[in-house]
């Protein structure tokens, strides 16, 4: 074999391996940009998740200020439930005084129209009779009153009279 023949033997033997090399460079050029665009990709997600956590740290502030402002709303009903309790009891003793007071009431309109009434009609009846008795009196006192005083001019007249005769 001659040194051509090997070369070309070595060639022929080398040229797949060539091919095979060539086709590796290629496909780590592509794994070269894909791990380029995952790199890039990558810190996209840093970024994003970077963004999240300050996110979620904002949330979890709002979270623990809800819970705080809940907890604070829960106390606050409490003591609206134990008001409304206390107005409800209260409203119970108004509800039974104004049972004690319709009762009185009725009592009261019961004495004013068997007893208070009839003794006002009684001391109406009265009084009217009564001054219709001093109405008359009155006109017959006038009566009486310019009766003396013409029976005093007649007296008048006649002690004069009297005096002049004597």
């Amino acid at each position: 074999m001659t040194d051509n023949e090997l070369l070309l033997a070595i060639s022929n033997m080398i040229q797949p391996v060539r091919e095979d090399i060539q086709g590796i460079r290629e496909e780590l050029r592509e794994v070269k940009a894909d791990v380029s665009t995952l790199k890039t990709d990558v810190s996209t997600l840093k970024t994003d998740v970077s963004t999240l956590k300050a996110d979620v740290s904002v949330l979890k502030t709002e979270v623990s200020t809800l819970k705080t402002e809940v907890s604070e709303l829960k106390k606050d009903v409490n003591i609206l439930k134990k008001e409304v309790d206390e107005l409800k009891t209260g409203l119970r003793k108004v509800e039974a005084g104004l049972e004690e007071v319709k009762a009185r009431v009725k009592r009261i309109e019961l004495t004013q129209e068997n007893i208070i009434l009839p003794r006002l009609d009684t001391i109406e009846s009265c009084y009217t009779t009564t001054y219709d008795k001093y109405r008359e009196s009155v006109e017959t006192y006038e009566s009486i009153k310019q009766d003396v005083s013409i029976v005093k001019k007649v007296i008048a007249e006649h002690s004069e009279r009297l005096q002049k005769i004597s």
